[in-house]
């Protein structure tokens, strides 16, 4: 096998957050906001432009929101595993987003009102969309697993509402609702789509798995196969981006199988530079 190449990125190009258009209504922990101006410069160095553009591990799916929005994709197909976050896909792709924009925006947020809320079962699709956007935004990192404990003093002491911008959440929602024809929602698991679809010569895969090491604090399906992703992942036939945590585990598999590997600087919320690793076929397009 060919042995992974490491390649390494400047402290200077570490990509300041606030700079990228922010496309999800989730604030997802794992985010990859900071990853879109990468992607871009993916997408728009291909030889065979990609049709459609693949996020099997969905979550927030900032990376496919963005190249959609920015027309480097006709399309995009997300793929989520878990079913809160999946019914806020399904309501505003097939349901009825603009209810739930609404719904959010005129949501009277309060601690009291937030614990009332989340103590209920939901009992349609919206309600378990609707409950669980707010569960996002009131929880410590916008972690929704089991045991996820409220914000306590937030962002500039407001607590609980620190995260909340109804009307910005609202807007995000209508823009994805208004290209909602160009999204397809998959409940389901990643790995099994990428190996039923790696033959498809017109879609590109943006690979976004829980992590090895953070992952089972942060969600629910955090369980996973790593070696069986990347067996999967050497039979896409057209182009991939996978990103995942540091450790010698995952450099050990992308040399096995042959890919490349990239070292990149990231701010996590916290401001502080974390490395994370970027995996493909030729990542020769990420100049030094």
């Amino acid at each position: 096998m060919t042995k992974a190449t490491l390649l390494h990125l400047a402290t200077e190009d570490v990509v300041n957050v606030a700079a990228v258009t922010h496309r999800s209504p989730f604030r997802y922990p794992g985010g990859k906001t900071w990853l879109v101006p990468t992607v871009r410069l993916w997408l728009r160095t291909r030889k065979n432009r990609p049709k459609i553009l693949a996020e099997p591990f969905a979550g927030g799916a900032i990376v496919s929101l963005s190249a959609l929005f920015e027309n480097l994709v006709n399309q995009i197909v997300l793929v989520e595993k878990d079913e809160d976050v999946g019914a806020v896909w399904k309501e505003i792709i097939y349901g009825d987003g603009v209810r739930l924009a609404r719904e959010i925006l005129f949501f009277d947020l309060s601690e009291d009102s937030a614990r009332a809320l989340l103590s209920r079962q939901p009992a349609t699709q919206f309600e378990r969309a609707f409950s669980t956007i707010v569960r996002n935004r009131v929880q410590r990192g916008g972690i929704i697993a089991p045991g996820a404990s409220f914000i306590k003093n937030g962002e500039n002491g407001k607590g609980i509402r620190s995260r909340w911008y109804p009307n910005t959440l609202r807007k995000r929602i209508e823009a994805i609702v208004h290209v909602a024809n160009d999204i397809a929602f998959i409940q389901g698991d990643g790995i099994d789509f990428i190996r039923y679809n790696a033959y498809r010569t017109d879609t590109a895969f943006f690979i976004d798995p829980p992590y090895t090491v953070a992952a089972r604090r942060l969600y629910r399906h955090a369980d996973l196969d790593h070696r069986a992703l990347f067996q999967c992942a050497r039979q896409i036939v057209g182009d991939f981006l996978m990103t995942y945590d540091d450790t010698e585990e995952i450099r050990e598999l992308a040399s096995e199988f042959g890919f490349q590997t990239r070292l990149l600087r990231m701010k996590n919320t916290h401001h502080e530079i974390m490395n994370e690793l970027l995996v493909g076929k030729d990542l020769s397009w990420i100049s030094d």
